[in-house]
């Protein structure tokens, strides 16, 4: 008998208490699944030219959501999942990021993100014995954002509102409202405002 194929609103609360991703489980499948359906999704806008408004409404297949009329993504766009992802209204999201959106993504309003941006939800276990197991962990990042070209945010991260990454971070632990930070890792630098 195969597996069950979980619901999106039931892998996004399971997500959201952390449950593990274990291999063999439904939930695993599940994604799978879903990651198919993502392929799909990407592969049709990130191969042929798309208005604005058709992107819009293919990310909002992707994400199982409606995308606000004023966000605007450039193609291509890469993720593994991408039912896990809400954006807020005004999001920008340049060329070549890289969601890997199964532990939760969640983007405020008015929040920019350069180009080759990679956000990751996962993490495997330590133990070589379970390491094909995953833990999820959300990323939030808030409003008024900017996140800078090739910055990498890793899992667990927020990032608080009126920020800015710098270019080629790699942000490892949370940042604070109005800072401007940087590196690898990333470090808050000083206040903005």
């Amino acid at each position: 008998m195969g597996k069950k194929i979980l619901s999106v609103t039931q892998i996004r609360a399971l997500m959201k208490k952390g449950t593990p991703m274990i291999f063999g489980t439904d939930l695993l499948q599940s994604f799978y699944e879903y990651g198919q359906e993502a392929l799909k999704i990407t592969m049709e806008m990130n191969n042929k030219y798309h208005t604005p408004e058709e992107v819009r409404e293919l990310f909002s297949e992707l994400i199982a959501r409606k995308v606000n009329k004023d966000c605007l993504i450039l193609p291509p766009f890469y993720t593994e999942f991408g039912k896990n992802i809400k954006l807020g209204k005004k999001v920008f999201i340049n060329t070549c990021c890289h969601f890997q959106d199964n532990g939760g993504i969640e983007i405020g309003d008015n929040t920019m993100l350069g180009s080759n941006v990679t956000i990751v939800t996962l993490n495997h276990d330590f133990d070589p014995e379970k390491r094909c197991n995953a833990m999820p962990k959300p990323v939030k990042i808030g409003k008024n954002v900017w996140i800078g070209a090739n910055v990498t945010i890793l899992p667990g991260v927020s990032i608080g509102d009126n920020s800015i990454i710098g270019a080629a971070s790699v942000v490892t632990k949370d940042v604070p409202a109005n800072t401007l930070a940087y590196g690898v890792p990333c470090k808050s630098v000083r206040k903005i405002c």
